[in-house]
């Protein structure tokens, strides 16, 4: 079954919700959370989103960012470097998050 197309905001700002896959802790550790934030600021400058707020919890993370072009662009500047970064250091393969959840 195909994916449900996303619905853009009017106003720009989406609530993101990375999650890990199964549930599963992304961050085991300081070092991991540093290195997620420090992708996510280059990410910001990269692909030019406005970074409004983020919360690190274990097994998923909040993000609140403006965005006036594609959101899914900005999603994959910010995961991409992270989930290669994260799978080298624990020795892992695959997928670090689940399915997308964006609110708009």
């Amino acid at each position: 079954m195909a994916r449900i197309a996303r619905v853009r905001s009017k106003t720009g700002i989406y609530h993101i919700m990375l999650r890990g896959i199964d549930k599963r802790n992304t961050f085991l550790d300081d070092e991991d959370r540093m290195k997620f934030i420090e992708k996510l600021l280059k990410a910001e400058r990269t692909a030019g989103f406005k970074l409004y707020g983020y919360c690190l919890m274990n097994n998923h993370v909040h993000l609140l960012i403006g965005e006036q072009e594609e959101i899914g662009i900005s999603i994959e500047y910010i995961t991409v470097g992270c989930v290669q970064w994260h799978n080298n250091k624990h020795e892992k393969t695959g997928y670090l998050f689940q399915s997308r959840c964006i609110y708009g």
